[in-house]
């Protein structure tokens, strides 16, 4: 699929920003450690990521989450909203292989995806968010790194499984390419 900026991206953009916020807010899992969950909403954005490419998956993830914290909170955490969209575009260039739009998800690119996804929430949440944290809102640094931790063993998982499996599930909706049938 070519991923440019065309109507139809525009529209994945606002409905998944849309569900990235409803994700976010009603299916997530507490960890026990405060404001750190295992969240839902980044599957889903690894799927629109791979779908609609990098800018479309950072731009869902920055939009979603500022959604997500000003409904939730009331003010928005820019740290972890700026990886949200880092994560958004990562998940995006990992996807950028694969033919998901063409049925095509094979073994070796669910497991390429996934290393790359791994080491992107390693660097996005372990390292990024919690430094942002403390520069911009000096936060205590073991606090935040602990939480960075959470959320990057929680969001990997998370991808991992339930993103792999929403891949698996769309490649398998479409028509596979070469086949006999009409688009």
């Amino acid at each position: 699929m070519k991923k440019d900026f065309s109507v139809k991206t525009i529209v994945a953009i606002g409905i998944g920003s849309a569900v990235f916020v409803i994700l976010g807010r009603f299916a997530v899992i507490p960890t026990g450690f405060p404001n750190t969950n295992l969240e839902t909403a980044y599957p889903f954005l690894a799927l629109m990521s791979a779908l609609f490419g990098p800018v479309a998956g950072g731009l869902i993830g920055l939009i979603g989450h500022t959604l997500k914290d000003f409904t939730t909170y009331g003010s928005a955490w820019w740290s972890w909203i700026i990886c949200s969209g880092l994560i958004g575009v990562v998940y995006g260039f990992a996807g950028r292989k694969m033919d998901l739009e063409h049925g095509e998800f094979t073994k070796k690119e669910m497991i390429t995806f996934n290393i790359y996804q791994v080491i992107g929430n390693a660097v996005v949440w372990g390292l990024i968010a919690p430094t942002l944290d403390v520069l911009i809102y000096s936060e205590p640094a073991n606090k935040v790194y602990t939480q960075g931790v959470i959320a990057v063993v929680s969001n990997a998982v998370a991808v991992g499984v339930i993103g792999t499996l929403l891949m698996k599930a769309y490649a398998a909706t479409r028509t596979k390419k070469g086949s006999l049938s009409k688009d």
